[in-house]
């Protein structure tokens, strides 16, 4: 879900995590989910409830593929990365598509339609190549298929 920041409701969402050993990536996952992606405003509140550095916050940020600085387009595609898919095609046919959209990893299109991001196993390894446009897992995708699946929403 992606929705207007709003400071009292993220410090709500930070308290429920608050009890918990070592909360700080529940809370990140928390506010991803609440507001789409993770604002400066999002790193402060989380730096500042938790004693620590934005720049500790902002290390954990960036070192987990799953979490967005940037809000998402409407539609987020995940192309599996991981050894199964990679085996299965998958990078060629991932690089086909970028190439098609003129995207990058982690980019959206300029329409704000699709973003497309990289994820390390969906779980379907014996079904690779796999893909999941938003929420919803895609098994055996040749290079046509993962474009088709990326052509429903853009």
């Amino acid at each position: 879900m992606t929705t207007q920041w709003d400071t009292s409701r993220a410090a709500g969402i930070i308290s429920k995590y608050l009890p918990l050993e070592g909360p700080m990536l529940p809370i990140l996952h928390a506010l991803q989910e609440e507001f789409g992606f993770l604002s400066d405003e999002a790193i402060r509140l989380v730096a500042q409830t938790l004693n620590v550095s934005r720049a500790e916050v902002y290390g954990v940020v960036s070192f987990y593929h799953d979490f967005r600085q940037e809000p998402p387009g409407r539609h987020v595609l995940k192309i599996c990365r991981a050894e199964a898919c990679q085996s299965m095609g998958s990078e060629a046919n991932a690089q086909k598509l970028l190439e098609t959209l003129g995207l990058d990893w982690g980019d959206t299109t300029p329409d704000g339609r699709l973003t497309v991001e990289p994820v390390y196993c969906l779980g379907l390894c014996a079904c690779a190549p796999s893909a999941m446009l938003d929420d919803e897992l895609h098994a055996r995708l040749d290079a046509q298929g993962l474009q088709a699946l990326a052509g429903e929403v853009i």
